[in-house]
């Protein structure tokens, strides 16, 4: 029997991670860990998280920085301070906030 899981947040949702200082905004959600045995091993074990969790892309941002991370639902919490997600690339997937969740922009399928 599999265990079906259901992602706490959204694509749209701004979120933060509950260990490190950086913030961003969900673009894409795997139900399932799906990145490479390399970056999972890569996490020290003690703080590694369980594959059978969803995970989010995330157009991340800190205080140096944008970037594009991936963390594990385990790992984030709802970032509700109203501060829009300064990385260069949400006006392409969004199209602005509505209620503190960016809406997401209609992409052409490839």
């Amino acid at each position: 029997m599999t265990t079906v899981m259901v992602a706490k947040f959204q694509i749209g949702d701004v979120v933060k991670h509950r260990i490190h200082p950086f913030r961003g905004v969900v673009f894409d959600v795997d139900p399932i860990f799906a990145n490479s045995e390399e970056w999972l091993m890569s996490i020290p074990e003690d703080v590694r998280p369980r594959r059978e969790q969803p995970f989010y892309h995330l157009l991340a941002e800190n205080a140096q920085t944008t970037y594009v991370a991936y963390v594990s639902e385990q790992n984030l919490l709802t970032d509700d301070n109203g501060d829009p997600v300064r990385h260069p690339e949400v006006d392409e997937y969004f199209t602005g906030i509505e209620d503190g969740r960016y809406v997401r922009r209609d992409l052409p399928i490839n």
